[in-house]
């Protein structure tokens, strides 16, 4: 089932995730939901407070990028923490799910190594570098309460106010279900 992805201005996004205790029906279901939300919503990572859940549960699927990549499976990240970064950061354009048809520049480490948890709260630890480092970087942030655009030169996020204040008002309506920073659904 879709299910309406948050704007970045929802409260929701802004504090940090619980962490997830037992993996149950609803968590699978849960997770199910979304990566069949993220497809829909054409995007290759999805943080469950970006559909309003206070988990720390993270879907990511690179395969989707239009971008050419190494495959990778689909993965599920529960309980992330993003233990090592390199020295080496790169920059990439990144978007957002929960800000719509918005897309900028960012720096981030270019090599991370993270732990987390899979849905048989089997323990991985994984190095992760390219796009699959990145989108991870992005998903933890959102489980931190952390939006990309915080992560944008000061020059940049000067330049991106005027678009932001348009997704914030409401005037750039995405392609999939879609909840405003006041909580109502746009679509």
């Amino acid at each position: 089932m879709v299910i309406p992805i948050y704007s970045c201005f929802h409260p929701i996004l802004r504090k940090k995730t619980s962490a997830v205790i037992k993996i149950d029906d609803d968590i699978k279901k849960l997770v199910e939901n979304m990566f069949e939300t993220m497809y829909k919503a054409d995007g290759i990572g999805l943080a469950a407070n970006q559909v309003g859940q206070d988990k720390s549960l993270i879907v990511i699927d690179i395969n989707a990028s239009k971008d050419k990549h190494k495959s990778e499976p689909p993965i599920t990240l529960i309980n992330p923490v993003i233990e090592q970064f390199s020295d080496n950061d790169v920059e990439y354009e990144e978007g957002c799910l929960s800000i719509p048809k918005f897309y900028e520049k960012v720096m981030r480490p270019e090599i991370i190594q993270i732990k987390y948890l899979d849905l048989d709260m089997k323990e991985h630890v994984v190095e992760a570098g390219n796009l699959l480092s990145r989108v991870m970087q992005h998903e933890v942030d959102h489980l931190n309460g952390i939006i990309f655009t915080e992560r944008l030169s000061p020059i940049n996020r000067t330049l991106a106010k005027s678009k932001l204040r348009k997704i914030q008002k409401g005037q750039v309506i995405p392609d999939y279900p879609y909840i405003d920073s006041n909580g109502n659904p746009l679509k």
